[in-house]
Formats: structure tokens, C-alpha cells, sequence
């Protein structure tokens, strides 16, 4: 059996997840669409404690507004040493309408990785933040 199989995942604090999501840039937007789950790679930012995503008109934006109740993960896995982390972010998805909020979340500069143009913003205000670490990992 591998070592990793055989460690068991340890629990990140509230703070050493918001400490650790910035480091990244990509993560995975849950979304329920027509009562059913789907889940979508972004770019975010991450400022006092909320997410920021830059995103086109499209299904994935649609179902935000729709529904604002979303899941946000992000992951760092370092397959060769077998460890790593993960953070779930569970919380209301807003769209932003007003100027000053559109000015302040292009001022976060998120860089999409899709081509396109990506003219709006969401914003994940936070619920609940939980993370978990496999260990023996340099944080």
C-alpha cells in the first residue's frame, strides 16, 4: 500500500486556510444548475477573506445568480511526495453591478486563462471555510 493511502489527512484552522488560498490561482466553482451539480475551473483572488472570479455571460454565471448558494475548492497536491491540501469555501456567490465594485475587483487583476473576454465579477462572500492537509507537507 502507499504511503500515502496509509497517512491520514489532518485538519487545517480557519486561518491557515485563508493563510494558504492566495498561493494559488485556479480553482473550482460548485454551482447547481436545473437541481443538478456541476462544477467549473476559474482564476480567483482572494481579498479580506472573500473570493473574486472574473467570468464571461454564460451557464456558469447564470446558475451563480440563480441559485447564489456555491462551493469553492482549491487544491495543492504534490503527486511525487505525496502530500498536499485542500480548501472548500462554502458561501453566497453575488454579482457585481455597482461601478465602484467593478473597478475594485478589476483592480485585483484575476487573470483568466481562457481566451475570451471575461467582463464580469463574482463575488464569494464566505460562509464556512474548512481545509485539510496530508502530513509530513512544507507549509
Amino acid at each position: 500500500m502507499s504511503e500515502f493511502l496509509k497517512s491520514s489527512l489532518e485538519p487545517l484552522t480557519e486561518e491557515e486556510c485563508w493563510e494558504l488560498l492566495p498561493a494559488k490561482s485556479v480553482g473550482r466553482l460548485a454551482v447547481v444548475i436545473n437541481n443538478t451539480p456541476d462544477i467549473f475551473p476559474v482564476n480567483y483572488k482572494v481579498w479580506e477573506r472573500e473570493i473574486y472570479l472574473q467570468t464571461a455571460p454564460g451557464l456558469k454565471l447564470a446558475a451563480a445568480v440563480l441559485n447564489p448558494n456555491v462551493a469553492f475548492e482549491v487544491d495543492a497536491v504534490d503527486e511525487r511526495r505525496k502530500f498536499g491540501w485542500s480548501i472548500v469555501v462554502r458561501g453566497q456567490a453575488h454579482e457585481l453591478e455597482r461601478l465602484d465594485d467593478l473597478m475594485f475587483a478589476d483592480d485585483l487583476e484575476v487573470e483568466p486563462w481562457a481566451a475570451g473576454v471575461k467582463s464580469r465579477f463574482l463575488r464569494i462572500e464566505t460562509d464556512a471555510i474548512t481545509g485539510r492537509v496530508l502530513p509530513g507537507r512544507p507549509l
